[in-house]
């Protein structure tokens, strides 16, 4: 597994900012993480998620009965910059239940967790999956964009909750089911698109849609020198930066899917390049848009990647 580059080092809580969480509190249970009771009085499931992609799976999960805090909601916020705080502390210290990405991606929740002392039964999406890194190279930690391991962290959830919950076990079992049936459809789309462009090639700026787009049978043509040194928050070589802009000046590919989120000047060049040769530019981000739940985001996803590649 690669040791988190620099700019996934999210910033650890200061000894005095420690501190002030014993003064800290709100009455907002879903920014303090407190319990809260539904509409029959019973105590809901305090769960604080690492962004709101796990916050919305686990929302439509849980229902009623849990009270759910993401700490990355903002739509334009880099996640790989998220620098935690007092408020996501004492968040955390209040679960009964946290659903983190793992692989690197958010490692300050681990770090907190075990400054608070925390109970918490925690669900790590990373080892739910059983992902791993390929043999001389490095893991893929965007899982949620890989839908058979969001059926496993859907189960994962169910449980985690029943055990909180048992009165409501049942219930959210239940749900996870249908949640996962929902998955159904979306994985034929991806089948129907493996079928109609197999071995077709695409750009990407990071490894961010890989799951999705190698799950449709896409071969990514990018150099990997270029979307590691994006991922990494490195400058590209202007070799490689060259080699990564013809891809699309000499139509190599057939879409470039594209990391809204951490757009820079050389991404920006990429895309650019993709625009002006009439290749098709799909963004995807790795946070869920405002207004939209996990399922209608990812169903937009692969219907834009469809729609690119019969353009």
């Amino acid at each position: 597994m690669r040791t988190p580059p620099p700019r996934r080092h999210l910033a650890l809580m200061t000894g005095a900012s420690l501190a002030l969480l014993a003064g800290c509190g709100s009455s907002d249970s879903a920014a303090d993480g407190t319990s809260t009771s539904d509409s029959s009085g019973s105590s809901k499931v305090t769960v604080v998620a690492s962004t709101n992609v796990y916050g919305d799976i686990v929302e439509q999960i849980g229902g009623e009965h849990v009270d759910v805090t993401s700490i990355i909601s903002n739509p334009d916020q880099d996640p790989h910059s998220y620098e935690a705080d007092t408020q996501n502390q004492l968040a955390l210290s209040k679960a009964k239940v946290v659903v983190e990405n793992g692989g690197g991606y958010d490692d300050f929740v681990d770090r907190m967790l075990k400054s608070s002392d925390s109970s918490a039964e925690v669900i790590n999406a990373v080892k739910v999956s059983g992902r791993t890194a390929p043999e001389g190279g490095d893991l893929n930690e965007h899982i949620w964009y890989d839908l058979p391991s969001v059926a496993k962290i859907s189960d994962s959830i169910a449980t985690a909750l029943g055990k909180a919950d048992p009165d409501h076990a049942a219930t959210f079992t239940k749900n996870a089911e249908t949640f996962k049936s929902k998955l159904t459809p979306l994985e034929s789309k991806e089948a129907q698109i493996k079928k109609e462009h197999g071995g077709e090639g695409i750009g990407i700026t990071e490894p961010v849609p890989l799951y999705l787009t190698e799950a449709s049978g896409l071969v990514d043509r990018t150099p990997e020198e270029f979307s590691e040194a994006i991922e990494e928050g490195d400058d590209v070589s202007p070799k490689v930066l060259q080699e990564t802009l013809a891809l699309y000046s000499g139509k190599q590919v057939e879409a470039l899917v594209y990391n809204a989120q951490t757009s820079g000047p050389q991404t920006e060049k990429v895309e650019s390049a993709a625009k002006a040769a009439g290749i098709p530019v799909v963004p995807v981000t790795e946070t869920l848009p405002k207004g939209e739940n996990y399922l209608g985001w990812m169903t937009a996803n692969v219907d834009a990647l469809a729609s690119a590649l019969t353009k």
